[in-house]
């Protein structure tokens, strides 16, 4: 074979490590959006497989590409999705190839690079984009194997550490983090804004905790529906919400509303029917549904994303033998993935 022609793997993106909630908002893509960029890498000359993984904290663009072809029109492809200048995309970037993409993967799906590290949702959200990709035809031998090799190398790691011990998910620390504010919740009334899998685990979560005054809302009533259903919960419509946020303690919001779907003025009238009793904003959206100022306001208090992993990572210490343990299963793992592939002639020259 051709050395120009042998085929390179590659990871490019940007991850809570490289950008702040404010610049992975500008990052963020819709599904929409997703298979557009899927679309635009797959056409360049030289790349044959493509899947992009956007979650609350990465944009991440897994591919596979012919020695021969320059990264620079992979990353023109990103830029002109999101009006980005090449410039703005490479101070917020991390590019991985070869070995080092493996072993990337394999650290992405086991929780290791997770913001709150050690959550399960990643691999959850690898999976279904896994999938989904894979059933359009946008990944083939290569791919396939690196991501199927990852989800179970990711088991092995988390039966045999104990990395993601205390069931740590974006719906516990929320719930844990409203704890920590009010003391005792099971009082609480408590609104879910979202029906997605994250509004899903944090309505899982506070039952958990004997949380039974709970109210859902989503623009999609169906899936509204269906979860109040599931966990017995009340249900209101989006239409409707904004005017009865003064009967809740507890609001957590959660969709995937390109802009947010709270302001300033929302809360005006709804704390005066509140005087002195405080009004706890949990935003796990990205972008976020719930703007800055908003947290300005008087008795109100309000958690984002970051603010949460902050809060997660406090016990991080207790977890660092854990961490250890997991990175050399991983080395194994990774090395043992390369060889099958260089076996198989996928790759070449990953060092």
């Amino acid at each position: 074979m051709n050395p120009e022609n042998e085929p390179i793997l590659f990871v490019v993106g940007s991850s809570h490590k490289e950008a702040n909630l404010t610049v992975r908002e500008r990052f963020s893509l819709n599904e929409s959006e997703i298979n557009s960029l899927e679309d635009d890498v797959l056409s360049i000359e030289g790349v044959d497989e493509c899947l992009v993984l956007n979650t609350c904290n990465r944009l991440e663009i897994y591919g596979v590409r012919k020695e021969s072809l320059s990264m620079e029109s992979v990353y023109a492809k990103i830029c002109s999705h999101k009006k980005l200048s090449s410039t703005d995309f490479a101070k917020h970037s991390f590019i991985v190839e070869k070995s080092k993409a493996i072993e990337h993967t394999v650290e992405l799906a086991s929780g290791l690079l997770s913001q709150m590290i050690g959550e399960t949702e990643i691999l959850g959200q690898m999976k279904q984009t896994y999938q989904k990709a894979k059933e359009l035809g946008k990944t083939q031998k290569h791919l396939n194997r690196l991501f199927e090799k990852s989800f179970q190398s990711a088991k092995l790691i988390r039966s045999e550490t104990g990395i993601g011990r205390g069931q740590i998910s974006i719906g516990n620390i929320a719930v844990n983090l409203a704890k920590r504010i009010f003391g005792d919740i099971t009082k609480s009334r408590i609104l879910i804004i979202g029906s997605g899998e994250v509004s899903e685990r944090t309505v899982q979560a506070l039952k958990s905790n004997a949380v039974n005054d709970l109210t859902v809302t989503s623009r999609t009533k169906e899936k509204t529906d269906l979860l109040a259903d599931r966990f017995g919960a009340a249900s209101i419509g989006f239409n409707h919400f904004k005017s009865q946020i003064g009967q809740f303690d507890i609001i957590i919001s959660s969709t995937s509303a390109p802009t947010a779907i709270l302001e300033v003025n929302d809360f005006s009238e709804a704390l005066k029917k509140r005087p002195n009793r405080p009004l706890f904003l949990i935003d796990l959206a990205v972008p976020r549904d719930i703007p800055e100022s908003v947290g300005r306001l008087e008795n109100v208090y309000l958690y984002n994303l970051d603010a949460l992993a902050k809060i997660a990572n406090e016990t991080l210490a207790f977890r660092k033998s854990e961490i250890k343990k997991a990175e050399q299963l991983i080395k194994s793992q990774v090395w043992s993935l390369w060889l099958q592939l260089k076996r198989r002639s996928m790759f070449h020259k990953f060092q």
